[in-house]
């Protein structure tokens, strides 16, 4: 049974590479410039921060260098030009507040133990206030020599009627004080408001943008911060002492209290040594930046379909004329004869031209190969049957001879009729092929001669279907296999144990066996294992070589499968069983079985 050859779909192949590496590529390059373009968004997010930054750092220290100007100007042309005790200094000093008033809350001025000399643009203090304990004033009078800024705080030191409370960022310094005729040192406060500082760093924050700014001191102590409701109540964390202790620049994947990554910019403000710092958050999603994902999902998705399209083309292309070769090639493989395919590029041409010499020589050598087997084939079957007769004559003729010695000449007459008959059926005009009939009547002739000789010392009997005597066999199968039952089993038998040889034949589905069997001495079971081998450890002589050459003749006939089988016990006997096809005797049949080079049976069913 031919196997059956599963052909590949070369094209779905290659169009499924090229369209995986299409998808592959496609994606790749999608997500390299995606990253590219998000990575550019992030560096212009925090440069835009910066520059920010740097613009509301110029306006904050240009604010704070107004409040050390309005500072100045209360000292040199206000405290150190008029007593404090004079209605010029009052004058002067209302006239100052309210050309400033929208910056500052209020300018006050103490001495060195607290107590208020004046202040615009209020006069009377709370009852109750300790001005030397708070921080402002212990720094001024620590250190005389600096200006001093303290934290947003609430501003609780005047009376105010309608119960307002402002918050305030206090500018305090050590000042040389008139009162009278003797100088005296005192504590100078310029309140600036909050609110100014608050509005504009409300400006530049916008949650939505995944940015925040905000301001601490030296300290880490937070200014101003956008979430600083948040943070009071617990909700949010600010790593401000990392920011206050930090050299200006940017510092990128820095963790936050959340543990998240982020890029904080620190930019120190002049004068007062504060920090106004940018943090710039991972996750940023500018409308930009969506509109170029969807973009870039579109063009890769519009490049994967271009592609897959020109893929099927170009795979379908390669493809085809090596599906058409290979067609070919099946077709040829299958038994047809068809041209092979030659085209396509030159490569596929090549191979096909190539195939299609190929098997035009294969052609060519099994001619030739099945031309010598039929030379060999008639050599051996012309040697087996020279061994086969004169074998057998030599037997017959020293049997005659040994009559006519005898004087039995009636008896060398009937052997010598009986040998006529056996060698028209074993001339059979020059043919291998007779029926199974003519077969057995040459078997009888041939043991009716081997009565006489053996002085019927032994019983032949035949128990044959004559269902299977119009098919085919070969001649001269069972004539040796009967001589090997009388040699080396019931020839030298006493008579007082019955020697018996048995013919059967009988057809069994589409085989026929014909089986010798005799009650003679047997064989060792190495001996039967090799008589029908060339084996030199059994001795063979005689019908011995008959046996090998008998199932030679069949296989050689019929096929591998047919032939001899030999079964024998020692002190019991021996059973040679003959197995052929169930071929009619036809003229077709002995034709074809008589060409050399035939298929046999077996060959045509493998």
């Amino acid at each position: 049974m031919k196997k059956k050859r599963k052909v590949s779909d070369i094209q779905s192949v290659i169009m499924t590479v090229l369209s995986l590496m299409t998808v592959i590529t496609s994606v790749s390059m999608g997500l390299l410039l995606y990253n590219r373009y998000e990575t550019a968004m992030r560096q212009n997010d925090v440069r835009d921060a910066q520059n920010l930054m740097e613009t509301i750092a110029n306006s904050m220290e240009q604010y704070l260098k107004n409040m050390r100007q309005i500072s100045d100007t209360v000292n040199y042309n206000i405290i150190q030009a008029f007593d404090v005790s004079s209605p010029e200094f009052n004058q002067q000093l209302s006239l100052l507040y309210d050309l400033n008033k929208d910056k500052i809350q209020s300018i006050a001025l103490y001495d060195m133990d607290g107590e208020l000399l004046g202040a615009e643009p209020v006069t009377l203090q709370k009852e109750g206030v300790e001005v030397s304990r708070q921080s402002w004033f212990e720094n001024a009078k620590e250190k005389i020599e600096n200006m001093h800024f303290s934290t947003p705080h609430m501003q609780d030191l005047f009376q105010d009627d309608a119960k307002r409370y402002h918050w305030v960022i206090s500018l305090s310094r050590a000042v040389e004080v008139i009162d009278g005729d003797s100088p005296e040192n005192g504590i100078l406060l310029v309140d600036m408001k909050y609110s100014f500082i608050e509005e504009m760093m409300d400006q530049i924050n916008d949650r939505s943008r995944g940015r925040y700014y905000y301001l601490c001191d030296r300290e880490g102590k937070l200014i101003y911060h956008p979430y600083a409701n948040e943070i009071s109540n617990g909700l949010f964390q600010e790593n401000s002492g990392l920011a206050s202790c930090s050299e200006d620049g940017i510092y990128r994947n820095l963790r936050s209290p959340h543990g998240e990554k982020q890029t904080i910019i620190v930019n120190t403000i002049s004068y007062t040594g504060w920090k106004l710092v940018g943090v710039v958050m991972p996750d940023i999603r500018t409308d930009s930046l969506e509109k170029f994902r969807i973009y870039m999902i579109t063009i890769v998705i519009m490049l994967i379909m271009m592609l897959l399209v020109v893929n099927r083309i170009v795979s379908k292309r390669i493809s085809s004329p090596i599906l058409k070769l290979d067609a070919s090639v099946t077709a040829y493989e299958a038994g047809e004869k068809p041209d092979i395919y030659i085209g396509g590029s030159y490569e596929i041409r090549h191979l096909g031209d190539s195939v299609q010499k190929s098997y035009e020589e294969i052609e060519r050598l099994m001619k030739e190969i099945v031309e010598q087997q039929n030379e060999r084939r008639k050599s051996e079957l012309a040697v087996l049957q020279s061994q086969i007769n004169p074998h057998f004559l030599y037997n017959t003729l020293e049997s005659i001879t040994w009559m006519i010695e005898g004087n039995r000449n009636q008896d060398a007459v009937f052997m010598i009729s009986e040998l006529a008959q056996l060698f028209r059926i074993s001339l059979s005009r020059g043919k291998t092929i007779i029926r199974i009939g003519d077969e057995l009547q040459h078997c009888r002739n041939y043991m009716n001669i081997q009565k006489y000789r053996y002085r019927e010392r032994f019983v032949t009997e035949y128990d044959v279907s004559e269902e299977i005597y119009p098919f085919c066999t070969v001649k001269l199968i069972l004539q040796p296999i009967l001589e090997n039952a009388i040699y080396y089993g019931v020839g030298d038998m006493d008579e007082d144990d019955h020697p018996r040889i048995l013919v059967r034949g009988f057809k069994k589905d589409e085989d026929i066996y014909l089986m010798v069997s005799d009650n003679g001495m047997g064989m060792r079971r190495e001996d039967v294992e090799n008589i029908l081998t060339d084996n030199q450890k059994v001795p063979k002589h005689g019908s011995g070589v008959g046996l090998i050459n008998v199932h030679t003749r069949i296989q050689l006939m019929f096929g591998a499968g047919y032939g001899l089988a030999v079964e024998s016990e020692p002190d019991e006997g021996t059973t040679v069983t003959i197995h052929l096809p169930a071929i009619p005797y036809t003229k077709e049949n002995c034709e074809l079985l008589e060409t050399p080079g035939k298929p046999s049976r077996n060959e045509g069913e493998a």
